[in-house]
């Protein structure tokens, strides 16, 4: 049994994606299924042109992920978001993704699902903890399990919070997630894959799932 693991981001540059590709390696690692997505950009196409390193991130980004769809996150034993912060709160792109997930809430089908966030900023104390915690409150409506990161893990006191990994880009987004803050990533995708699957496991030995 193995379990799957759906983690869907936005990034306008790339550095949300460094840590979302963290997650998702993280949690291959434990045998999981990963599925990683990546939402749609918001703004109007005449916008992005007259940033050249927004299109060619976007059209880059957008020919290699797929959007998520209602059959990834039905799918799905743990959804993991992930989004840059927009002062001091989640993406426009992110929450019109959670937004639209009404229909799913109503049905109960993201019920004890497995769930947890990360997030990148522009500025240090940029509103990162925030942010996180405003993309795990729907989480919590769905019925979701959350699993932060917490200080579980050598790599957690290096990088992140332990409400869920974050990483300062820069104040002009040129700035890499460093080696900790990757390493913090791969370490939430692993936990958060390990717990989807002992609930997993749980759920089938008492023929409930």
């Amino acid at each position: 049994m193995k379990a799957n693991v759906l983690v869907v981001f936005y990034s306008r540059y790339g550095n949300t994606r460094i840590l979302a590709e963290a997650v998702a390696k993280g949690a291959q690692e434990t045998g999981a299924e990963v599925r990683l997505r990546r939402v749609a950009d918001l703004a109007p196409d005449s916008v992005i042109a007259k940033d050249p390193r927004w299109q060619a991130a976007r059209e880059e980004m957008a020919s290699t992920y797929q959007e998520p769809t209602d059959d990834d996150l039905i799918w799905a034993d743990a959804i993991i978001l992930g989004c840059p912060t927009r002062f001091g709160i989640a993406s426009a792109e992110l929450k019109l993704f959670i937004d639209k997930l009404g229909l799913l809430w109503w049905q109960g089908k993201l019920v004890d699902k497995v769930g947890s966030a990360f997030t990148t900023t522009g500025t240090l104390h940029g509103g990162n903890e925030m942010t996180i915690q405003s993309l795990l409150i729907p989480m919590m409506h769905f019925g979701m399990i959350i699993v932060p990161p917490g200080y579980a893990d050598p790599s957690m006191f290096a990088a992140g919070t332990p409400y869920g990994v974050s990483a300062v880009s820069g104040a002009d987004s040129d700035q890499p997630p460093t080696d900790a803050d990757v390493a913090a990533a791969r370490f939430q995708g692993k936990r958060t894959a390990e717990r989807a699957l002992m609930l997993k496991v749980g759920r089938e030995s008492l023929g409930t799932y």
